[in-house]
């Protein structure tokens, strides 16, 4: 039975079970925005991203993970995908940004984990990629693994994250729902000094705007003064930075990964990213000194992926103009506005290392707080 309780917890199913029982934003008569989300308000909800978790909840002091996002289900080196990155706030380990920026693409699956576990996110992404079948020959890997610092709820200084756990990951990703809350990368989270976590949503475009799918999965581990859909929750509940001068942190950090099926170049795609910058401030982020705040932006559309190899000297390709841009810097904005209220929305109550216990966010009174400022109606 022990064995079989570690499985469980290592692979995430666990705690994909509990967190299952808190509702998201908009199953309590949220609404966020004016777009529409898709089928699953997740970012896999563009076609071809999946995601994976694994999860680590051991003992009294272990409470942390690995969230790997995966561009599209073939060769993802073979077959690259335009990228771009934004920094939002540079406190923070986000390893093989400059090839990113130098050469505007991705190519390997996203790993997201703790701050201290970055070298070993390296080492295996770059394994799982030497060992893909058709990349025998290659020489270069360029991974790209971010995090937050965990280190309130979870023994960092332990790192306990090994490769076959990053790995796991990588190859548990799927379509579909995505767990969210206390799972893989957010399981030792903390967010507005309330329990973060992993958060996602998608937006949809009408066709008469392309009928494009803009999908947003966030690690918050951030602090500021909450707010959800405008209304001053931090403020009502008495809980927000430089209360008490102060009580609760701002620092820690927010990685925000952005996907899209539109044919966006790396350019346009960098000013996609931006713009995730202005969701998390509707959320009342600051991006404070200490927080690394970072945005990785891909297009997954088929139509303008980088092949590795290619006998042709060029590469005609067909994108977006600038003047199409503006539906998707909205659809940005909002996803990744409500990716951040899910992750605090699906969080429960976490107690970690040296008995520090982090509450989740009081539900039922932010509820009634949104229905006194009419942000939901029934």
């Amino acid at each position: 039975m022990r064995f079989i309780l570690i499985l469980l917890l290592m692979t995430g199913m666990l705690s994909q079970a509990q967190s299952q029982e808190r509702k998201r934003a908009r199953d309590h008569g949220l609404q966020i925005g004016v777009l529409p989300p898709g089928k699953h308000n997740a970012i896999t909800d563009v076609a071809g991203v999946q995601v994976g978790h694994t999860t680590l909840i051991q003992g009294a002091g272990i409470r942390t993970g690995v969230t790997a996002i995966v561009p599209h289900t073939g060769n993802v080196f073979q077959s690259k995908v335009p990228a771009a990155v934004y920094v939002g706030n540079g406190f923070g380990k986000l390893a093989g940004t400059t090839q990113v920026q130098e050469l505007g693409n991705i190519e390997s699956p996203l790993v997201l984990t703790n701050t201290l576990s970055v070298g070993t996110g390296l080492n295996a992404v770059v394994g799982y990629t030497l060992a893909q079948s058709g990349n025998e020959e290659v020489r270069s890997v360029n991974a790209v693994v971010g995090e937050t610092n965990d280190g309130y709820l979870n023994d960092i200084r332990g790192r306990h994250i090994t490769e076959a756990h990053v790995v796991e990951a990588i190859k548990q990703a799927k379509s579909g729902a995505v767990a969210e809350g206390n799972v893989g990368a957010g399981t030792g989270t903390v967010c507005f000094g309330f329990k973060g976590g992993i958060g996602t949503s998608s937006r949809v475009l009408p066709e008469s705007l392309g009928g494009y799918t803009v999908g947003v999965l966030v690690q918050t581990n951030f602090g500021g003064v909450l707010q959800i859909d405008g209304v001053p929750i931090g403020e009502e509940l008495n809980q927000y930075y430089f209360r008490q001068q102060i009580k609760d942190s701002a620092d820690g950090s927010c990685m925000i990964v952005v996907a899209t099926d539109a044919p966006v170049d790396a350019r346009n795609l960098e000013r996609m990213a931006k713009r995730a910058m202005m969701g998390l401030a509707k959320t009342g982020g600051i991006a404070s000194n200490g927080s690394g705040d970072y945005v990785i932006a891909f297009s997954a559309n088929p139509t303008v992926r980088i092949p590795y190899t290619s006998a042709e000297k060029t590469q005609t390709v067909s994108y977006l103009r600038n003047d199409e841009m503006s539906p998707l810097f909205m659809a940005v904005i909002e996803a990744t506005e409500e990716a951040i209220i899910n992750s605090l929305f699906k969080a429960e109550t976490m107690e970690g290392q040296h008995q520090h216990v982090v509450e989740a966010l009081p539900v039922d009174k932010v509820i009634k707080i949104l229905k006194k400022h009419h942000a939901i109606k029934r």
